[in-house]
């Protein structure tokens, strides 16, 4: 017997489709919305945006690879999505704005671009913005081409910093609980954070070399932002929650 493995495509991700003329030539891509992420209580982050999350979000690592999220809702919704709207205010991680575009591994250090073609970002017709004129990409496509590899610049930078937290055994399991006024339970699983005491107790050398890095700051920063959980809690008291929930981050 044959075992049939499921295709695991990334966080937002249903039909990705390498992007090319041939295919594409009449695609034009729309405005489009946040809504496709309102399902998602947990977006990965690169460290060039902790400074800019950790106002908003806690800033905290997943469970499985330890790759830094922000922490959206306390239940399985993102609390700062109200229709296809962000939060007015409240910074949006590069990972969502990146959507529905993707780098895509075609070999090592060889990188292609793709879409969602199930996104509802693009249009028919002559409505939105034409990806392709003449069979070439449009200043749009260089755009996000731009944009694309500036994030897969950033990821690079966060995986090293990841790497150096877990060869250091600096993570470790954390959870939140709440109970809203109402009485619901709020439960949140899968992330990790920075062990503080773990953290002050690394060697003067090692402090000084991270500090040159900049990765003292983002540790700073992730403990700084733990203190959204209690926003977090906030937002999810004046929304409609699930009597008994019991929600896991999930890696992207």
């Amino acid at each position: 017997m044959t075992e049939k493995t499921e295709t695991r495509f990334p966080l937002f991700y249903r039909q990705p489709e390498l992007l090319t003329a041939a295919q594409h030539a009449d695609l034009r891509l729309s405005r489009g919305g946040y809504g496709f992420a309102r399902d998602a209580n947990a977006i990965p982050l690169t460290v060039i945006e902790f400074g800019a999350a950790m106002r908003h979000y806690p800033v905290v690592f997943a469970a499985g690879d330890g790759f830094p999220v922000a922490i959206l809702g306390l239940d399985r919704r993102n609390g700062f999505v109200d229709g296809e709207t962000w939060a007015t205010g409240c910074y949006v991680p590069a990972y969502a704005r990146r959507y529905p575009f993707v780098f895509v591994d075609r070999s090592q250090d060889s990188f292609v671009l793709a879409i969602d073609r199930a996104a509802p970002h693009f249009a028919g017709g002559d409505e939105g913005a034409a990806l392709f004129s003449d069979g070439k990409p449009t200043e749009v496509v260089d755009n996000i081409l731009t944009f694309c590899r500036d994030f897969h610049g950033a990821h690079i930078q966060t995986d090293a910093f990841v790497e150096a937290l877990l060869a250091q055994e600096l993570l470790v399991d954390q959870h939140a609980d709440a109970r809203l006024d109402s009485g619901q339970a709020l439960m949140l699983r899968g992330f990790r954070i920075v062990d503080r005491a773990k953290f002050d107790a690394l060697p003067d050398a090692l402090v000084l070399e991270w500090h040159r890095k900049g990765w003292l700051a983002l540790i700073h920063f992730h403990f700084l932002s733990l203190d959204r959980f209690a926003d977090l809690l906030a937002r999810a008291e004046n929304a409609a929650v699930p009597a008994e929930a019991v929600t896991e981050t999930e890696d992207a």
